[in-house]
């Protein structure tokens, strides 16, 4: 972990691939756990980045400041934008992706359907495709909604797999997904002034 910003209310830190971004049930190794440690003080997660998929985070240091920043996670108002790298070279430079998505709690893996049902979550996105060639597309998204697995998910299901991400089709042997945080955006949730972090931290992808 990199912190990259910390006031009395919130860290921003860059979360390793192999990090989980909170504890989990096995208790292992998690990026919340590590920032408590560096700061000497509670840390709260407001958001997660999954487990192979590095780049920038926000951490609230109070309860108060976890509610606030939820709230905007909740209502959108955080801005995320993401890199993805893409296997095939996408057909439209740039558009909008939506989709209903189900995801399969004992699969962990979510599923494009077609129609609503209970559990279904309308899933959107923007991107644009900065660079492509030589059977791959460089593409730099921008999440509308926040749902499991959802970049991941969206461009598999339209034949464009990130690299390194099994799970949703890739046949390469990449250990980490080929997908980075690169910027976060928010509302300070005392100051009320909106900040703007990005990860200048140069991954093997990107």
């Amino acid at each position: 972990m990199q912190i990259i910003f910390q006031d009395s209310d919130i860290v921003v830190a860059i979360k390793s691939p192999q990090l989980l971004s909170q504890g989990d049930e096995k208790g292992r190794e998690n990026a919340v756990d590590i920032l408590k440690e560096m700061t000497g003080g509670d840390v709260f997660p407001v958001h997660r980045l999954d487990k192979g998929v590095g780049g920038v985070m926000v951490f609230a240091k109070t309860a108060k400041a976890a509610a606030e920043l939820s709230r905007q996670v909740s209502d959108r108002t955080m801005e995320k934008i993401y890199l993805a790298l893409l296997h095939g070279e996408i057909a439209e430079e740039k558009g909008r992706l939506e989709d209903l998505l189900f995801f399969d709690r004992g699969k962990n893996k979510s599923f494009v359907v077609k129609r609503e049902r209970r559990g279904v979550k309308k899933a959107l996105l923007d991107y644009e495709c900065i660079e492509k060639g030589e059977g791959k597309s460089l593409v730099k998204v921008k999440l509308i909604t926040g749902r499991t697995h959802q970049i991941r998910v969206q461009f598999s299901s339209r034949g464009y797999p990130l690299f390194g991400d099994r799970r949703y089709g890739a046949r390469d042997e990449e250990k980490d997904i080929a997908l980075m945080s690169k910027e976060i955006s928010f509302v300070h949730p005392r100051k009320k002034e909106r900040m703007t972090f990005v990860n200048d931290k140069k991954g093997r992808f990107f």
